[in-house]
């Protein structure tokens, strides 16, 4: 009788039904373990990427405070395949793959046709050619909900295929943690499709847009109306491949800043404005109001 007058008073205060795991329970009774849903994820979202991008929720950037990248843990074998995340990628992502006698998980070479800026890079194993992005960065994730999360949530986001692409090194670097209305991929071509995949994962993972980001999301989908979110299994759709020496007429990646940018106008020709204290194209001359975010207008 206890746990009953104790389940109707938690109903009443809820409005939820109690855990029976725990209430008090009655000598020598026990009960099973409810299965529930998880809360932290969706199912994968599908469909047109504007009307998903509709849903979600729009609040201002939560406190970094807690953020450790290394309890995300990356490269954790998630599906239990005998190879680490990033192997998995680029066993995806790269064509013409060789793979070492001693270690079939590794990539030995491949040719990867970048997404970012659509050049053709030739992999080799030991090289820095190639880096695993996180299409939504483990830092912006953590400001935009995922400071909540617990760990077996942090594992499964950090390495979930939807969220990763192989792509060229520096142009990761040159992202570092931004969101899409702080980087964008210089393949304008590009564009829609990675903002789509963004939507994808921050449904998925009920990740909230920023101000700025839902309006540059918005900008960005107005040019590609009817774009499709990734399916749940498709293979990212590389763009044509452009080697170093750009044929006529062929649109090219903007060089990553390697330095500070010498003014505003640089940056945001280089499709890089806001520019964040640690980006590598940063100054204190670029952030008149020292808040650490340069050329915000």
């Amino acid at each position: 009788m206890a746990s009953i007058a104790v389940a109707v008073v938690w109903i009443a205060l809820t409005g939820h039904p109690a855990n029976p795991v725990s209430a008090p329970q009655a000598p020598g009774t026990s009960y099973p373990t409810p299965s529930t849903p998880s809360t932290t994820t969706a199912p994968h979202a599908e469909g047109d990427a504007a009307e998903v991008l509709s849903t979600l929720a729009v609040k201002g950037r939560a406190a970094r405070t807690g953020y450790d990248r290394a309890s995300f843990r990356f490269g954790a074998d998630v599906d239990n395949d005998g190879c680490d995340t990033r192997d998995d990628v680029l066993a995806r992502d790269l064509v013409d793959r060789t793979v070492p006698a001693d270690d079939q998980c590794e990539t030995g070479s491949g040719t990867l046709t970048d997404p970012y800026s659509g050049r053709r890079i030739d992999f080799q194993q030991g090289t820095t050619s190639v880096d695993i992005d996180h299409v939504v960065a483990l830092d912006d994730a953590w400001v935009s909900g995922a400071f909540g999360w617990d760990e077996d949530t942090k594992v499964r986001f950090a390495n979930d295929p939807l969220n990763l692409l192989a792509v060229d090194y520096s142009l990761n670097r040159q992202k570092g943690s931004g969101d899409a209305a702080t980087w964008l991929p210089p393949l304008k071509s590009h564009r829609c499709a990675y903002v789509a995949r963004q939507i994808a994962v921050k449904a998925k993972y009920r990740l909230w847009v920023k101000p700025a980001e839902r309006a540059a999301m918005e900008r960005i989908l107005s040019a590609c109306p009817g774009q499709h979110l990734p399916r749940r299994t498709s293979r990212p759709t590389p763009p044509v491949a452009t080697s170093q020496a750009q044929p006529s007429g062929q649109e090219a990646a903007t060089p990553p800043a390697t330095g500070p940018f010498a003014n505003c106008a640089e940056a945001r020709a280089a499709g890089a404005a806001p520019v964040h204290k640690g980006d590598p194209g940063y100054s204190p001359q670029l952030d008149g109001d020292s808040d650490g975010t340069g050329c915000e207008d």
